[in-house]
């Protein structure tokens, strides 16, 4: 009983440090950018913990998410017909939640085929997509879980630029936003790309990565996912949604 009480109280204390980072983090912000007192503190709390509670390297990263913000989405969001070549290679999914009440999606990396011009409106999908996820979000919830299923990819789908777009917009401009994310159906050339880009995923998104075996994925996904909200293609009940549907 004495560990609890003593682990309760550690987690108090460590709350209202939170809490007095979160409030010094709102004013320095504040201080250089009036725009930011739009933002709640949740969202200012998840670009602390991004950057493990230093204040001073949390405020670089919202001032600059706000800035990129500005530049990339003037409208405030993006439709779908910005999108359009992105929408037809039908990749990304998104549908049900998991056990802590997580959206779901699953993104089949097989079907993305690099074309000539496409890292611009890559990067308008990926904003497109993580827009509509954080949208689904019941409230309370701040995460979404992610399924990446490799099966078929080959050297024609390798797209490093994009992968990399992909990684900084969700680690800069998203941060604390991934919860998990299972690499399923993994072929073994697909190393040699995540070679490349494992270097640049942030120590706190490393930990959050788990390679599945194909004998263990829906054992594995069951672990998070309740099987009538597990999509069909792994065993579930769930029929795939596409993003642009969800």
């Amino acid at each position: 009983m004495e560990v609890e009480a003593n682990g309760l109280q550690d987690s108090l204390e460590s709350n209202e440090i939170e809490k007095r980072k979160v409030g010094l983090m709102r004013a320095r912000v504040e201080s250089v950018d009036p725009s930011s007192k739009d933002l709640d503190d949740f969202m200012i709390r998840r670009f602390l913990r991004a950057r493990d509670l230093d204040i001073d390297k949390a405020s670089a990263l919202l001032l600059k998410y706000l800035g990129w913000r500005r530049a990339f989405i003037p409208n405030g969001y993006i439709s779908a017909s910005e999108v359009p070549n992105e929408l037809a290679q039908n990749k990304l999914f998104m549908q049900g939640q998991d056990k802590k009440g997580r959206p779901i999606t699953v993104v089949f990396g097989a079907r993305h085929k690099p074309y000539k011009g496409n890292l611009e409106e890559f990067k308008r999908f990926v904003v497109y997509s993580l827009e509509k996820i954080c949208a689904s979000m019941p409230g309370g919830e701040e995460k979404f879980i992610a399924i990446a299923d490799i099966e078929g990819w080959g050297y024609t789908n390798s797209d490093i630029r994009a992968y990399l777009a992909a990684l900084s917009i969700l680690q800069d401009c998203y941060p604390e936003r991934l919860g998990k994310l299972f690499l399923v159906h993994v072929p073994y050339v697909f190393m040699t790309a995540w070679k490349v880009v494992y270097p640049f995923i942030d120590s706190k998104t490393k930990k959050k990565i788990i390679f599945v075996e194909n004998k263990n994925i829906k054992s594995t996904l069951l672990g998070d996912i309740d099987e009538n909200q597990l999509p069909d293609v792994y065993g579930g009940k769930l029929p795939l949604v596409p993003i642009q549907d969800s």
